[in-house]
């Protein structure tokens, strides 16, 4: 994706944001900056943090819902929570990581080497967080570099994330742009990847891994359901199920303008889901590599997601009727 595409996603946020809060008076968001993290609250109360050191990725926890419940798994960033199974280290909130570029494996690194399933690797490090806006929405901006195990830079990016919400919906606008400044940048076929999220063990659809409470629902655009969502083409996938006595959900939803729209959902009963437009070989039975997407030297890719926290199931939260008004919100590119 051009540049200018780019600028086109970013200055739609805005409005993205506000249509979405549409149907009730969104709450005032405010940022605050710490050393490690920035703390996002919607009317003095708790939605999330971005923690942007002591990891090898940026990420997003807790993320706190509309009924006060958290929405993704703790650990491993906190220890001893009931339910929780303790599978794969690496699955910390929210995330965006892959596990091919440049053939380095970005997905499954993680800090505490020497540890049972655990590994160090390559890493994402901050460089900048360069805008922290609190208001109707608030507006953090951050630059990154992709460095590997062993400290050279493969890519930087730019991040650009909008936070909304009212009572029954948190919304976080997601742009990510991958900057190829260090040489051609080739996201690989895999599964593994890349914009995820690990669900609450009440929304899995399953209890694996030794965890307890499982009662989701897993559904998507098409229509699909359960493990039928998995490596589908789809706008968006929503979970969905009680917590705390409570119906509540979590959707992802793909920008149109995003690579390979609608993107394949690396959706798990476990409660891993990850939109990923480059696995195609193991989504789609295509021929190794298919998935491959080469950024040249001096080019960019700028991909945008919607995470939806919401009350209700799917169909409760309007959830296809909400993509459709963030989709079509007017993109005006920016002087």
């Amino acid at each position: 994706m051009s540049r200018l595409a780019a600028v086109m996603l970013a200055a739609g946020l805005l409005t993205g944001a506000r249509l979405l809060t549409a149907h009730a008076p969104a709450d005032e968001v405010r940022l605050e900056r710490h050393d490690d993290r920035i703390d996002v609250t919607l009317d003095g109360r708790p939605f999330t943090s971005y923690v942007f050191t002591g990891l090898t990725k940026p990420i997003l926890f807790p993320i706190i819902g509309p009924t006060g419940a958290g929405m993704t798994r703790q650990w491993p960033l906190a220890k001893g929570v009931a339910g929780e199974a303790h599978d794969h280290p690496h699955h910390e909130s929210l995330w965006f990581m892959h596990g091919k570029v440049n053939g380095h494996d970005f997905w499954l690194s993680h800090p505490e080497a020497g540890e049972a399933g655990h590994r160090a690797g390559p890493k994402v490090e901050q460089v900048a967080s360069r805008t922290a806006e609190s208001g109707p929405t608030g507006v953090l901006e951050t630059d990154n570099r992709w460095v590997t195990a062993g400290g050279d830079v493969v890519c930087t990016d730019t991040r650009r994330l909008v936070f909304a919400g009212d009572d029954d919906v948190r919304t976080i606008d997601y742009t990510i742009t991958i900057h190829a400044d260090h040489g051609p940048v080739t996201f690989g076929d895999t599964k593994e990847g890349t914009m995820g999220l690990r669900v609450h063990p009440a929304l899995q659809t399953k209890n694996v891994h030794g965890s307890q409470g499982a009662a989701g629902r897993i559904v998507n655009s098409e229509g699909q359901s359960g493990d039928a969502a998995w490596g589908q083409a789809a706008r968006w996938v929503d979970y969905s199920g009680p917590i705390d006595e409570q119906t509540v959900g979590i959707a992802i939803f793909d920008h149109p303008a995003n690579l390979r729209h609608p993107t394949r959902w690396h959706a798990r009963d476990y409660g891993l889901v990850a939109a990923n437009p480059f696995g195609l070989h193991e989504f789609a039975q295509a021929p190794s590599g298919t998935g491959d997407h080469v950024i040249p030297a001096g080019g960019s890719l700028a991909l945008r997601y919607l995470f939806v926290f919401h009350r209700g199931d799917a169909a409760a939260a309007d959830i296809e009727e909400r993509w459709q008004r963030w989709a079509e919100a007017p993109q005006v590119v920016a002087p």
